[in-house]
C-alpha cells in the first residue's frame, strides 16, 4: 500500500532551498519524491520509492529523471554546501577537521557501471561493491556531513596511461577542499597515509594527522628502521599516559620522517600497557610542535566524520540501495543521499 500521500515538511523546505536546480515542475516533484523515499521508504530503490507514492507516474519516469534528466549534480552539490554555511553548527571553522576515508557500497548484481569485486576488511571477504573515496567535514560541535566523493574505477575502465588509483583520488579530494577554501586540519587512516599524500598536504601548508601501518619504514637516529624496531628501543620511563575518557594508553612521540618524505614529522607510538614491547598504533603529523593529545583529538574526528556517515547512509538513507546501472545515475544517487 502507498504510504506517501504528501511530502513531509522537511522535504517541502528542501524544495525551497534546492528547487531552483530542477526545472520544470515535474523534475522538482521527482526530487521531492526521491528525497522523501530515501528518508521513509522501506525499499529505497527507484521501484521501491515509486511504489510508496500514492500519486505518481510510472516508475520509468523517476528512473529517467535520475539517470538522464537535465539537471546538474554539481549545482545540487554546491547548493548543499552553501546552504550548510548558513547555520553556525555546520559553518566552516578553523577548528573543523576534514576526514577522508573510503567505503564499500555493496550490491547484488555485476551489471552496474564501475561495480567490481573488492576485499571487505570488515567482513574479511570479497564482495561485489562500488568503492567510494569520500571527504567529510566535522565541526567541533560534532556535526558532520560529506564534502565530496570519488567512485573508484578499475584500471580496465581507463584509457591507457589515464588510470587514477586511490592515492590520486585522495589528492583530488584534498584539492577540492583547498579550492573551496575550507579551513581546518585533515585526518585519515593508513589507507591514505602515503608519502605522496603527506608531501602534497605539506606543500599546501595544511596540517594533517594520519594513521601509520606498523610495518612502515622511518628515518630515525640517522638510519632507516621499521616502526616496531623504533618501538622496542623506547625505554619504560619514556612512555607517558594518554587518557581519553575511561581509556588509557601509553605513548611516546619523536620527530622522524619517512624515507620518501620531504619534511620532518612528529610520529607517536602507542602501547596498550606500559610494559609492552610491541606498539599497538602509530600516528604521524607534519605539525612537529603539537602535543600528543592534540594529535589524538584531531584523529578521533575520522570516526565521527566517516564511520557514522557510512553507517547512517547505508542503514537509514539507502546509500547502498541504488540499483541504476549507469555511473551518472549512481553519482546522482549518492548526491541525493547526501542531501537527505
Amino acid at each position: 500500500m502507498p504510504t506517501m500521500v504528501d511530502f513531509p515538511t522537511i522535504v517541502k523546505e528542501a524544495l525551497t532551498i534546492f528547487g531552483e536546480v530542477f526545472d520544470p515542475e515535474a523534475a522538482r516533484r521527482h526530487f521531492a519524491e526521491y528525497l522523501t523515499g530515501l528518508i521513509v521508504a522501506e525499499n529505497k530503490t527507484v521501484n521501491g520509492i515509486n511504489r510508496e507514492c500514492a500519486l505518481t507516474t510510472d516508475q520509468s519516469c523517476l528512473n529517467r529523471w535520475l539517470t538522464e534528466g537535465h539537471w546538474d549534480v554539481t549545482a545540487l552539490h554546491d547548493k548543499r554546501l552553501a546552504w550548510l554555511q548558513q547555520a553556525p553548527q555546520t559553518r566552516y571553522s578553523a577548528r573543523g577537521v576534514m576526514a577522508i576515508d573510503n567505503t564499500l557500497v555493496t550490491h547484488e548484481g555485476t551489471l552496474l557501471e564501475d561495480v567490481g569485486w573488492f576485499w571487505d576488511h570488515a567482513d574479511q571477504r570479497h564482495g561485489i561493491a562500488h568503492d567510494y573515496m569520500i571527504s567529510h567535514y566535522v565541526y567541533p560541535s560534532g556535526a558532520h556531513y560529506p564534502i565530496e566523493w570519488r567512485r573508484f574505477q578499475k584500471r580496465a575502465a581507463w584509457a591507457e596511461g589515464a588510470f587514477k588509483d586511490h592515492t590520486a583520488r585522495c589528492i583530488e579530494l584534498i584539492n577540492d577542499a583547498i579550492t573551496r577554501a575550507m579551513p581546518g586540519d585533515l585526518t585519515f587512516d593508513s589507507y591514505c597515509t602515503s608519502a605522496k599524500v603527506l608531501n602534497h598536504l605539506h606543500s599546501k601548508e595544511r596540517a594533517y594527522v594520519g594513521d601509520l601501518k606498523l610495518n612502515r619504514q622511518v628515518v630515525y637516529t640517522g638510519r632507516e628502521q621499521t616502526l616496531p624496531e623504533v618501538a622496542r628501543q623506547r625505554p619504560w620511563e619514556a612512555k607517558k599516559p594518554v587518557r581519553m575518557g575511561r581509556t588509557r594508553d601509553w605513548s611516546c612521540s619523536k620527530q622522524m620522517r619517512s624515507p620518501a618524505g620531504t619534511h620532518p614529522g612528529r610520529m607517536v607510538l602507542f602501547w596498550r600497557e606500559r610494559g609492552d614491547q610491541e606498539a599497538s598504533q602509530a600516528l604521524v603529523s607534519n605539525r612537529v610542535g603539537w602535543e600528543v593529545i592534540r594529535m589524538v583529538l584531531v584523529y578521533r574526528q575520522r570516526w565521527t566524520g566517516t564511520e557514522t556517515f557510512h553507517r547512517d547512509g547505508k542503514q537509514q538513507l539507502g546509500l547502498g540501495d541504488g540499483q541504476v546501472r549507469s555511473g551518472e545515475g549512481q553519482t546522482r544517487h549518492v548526491s541525493l543521499v547526501s542531501v537527505a
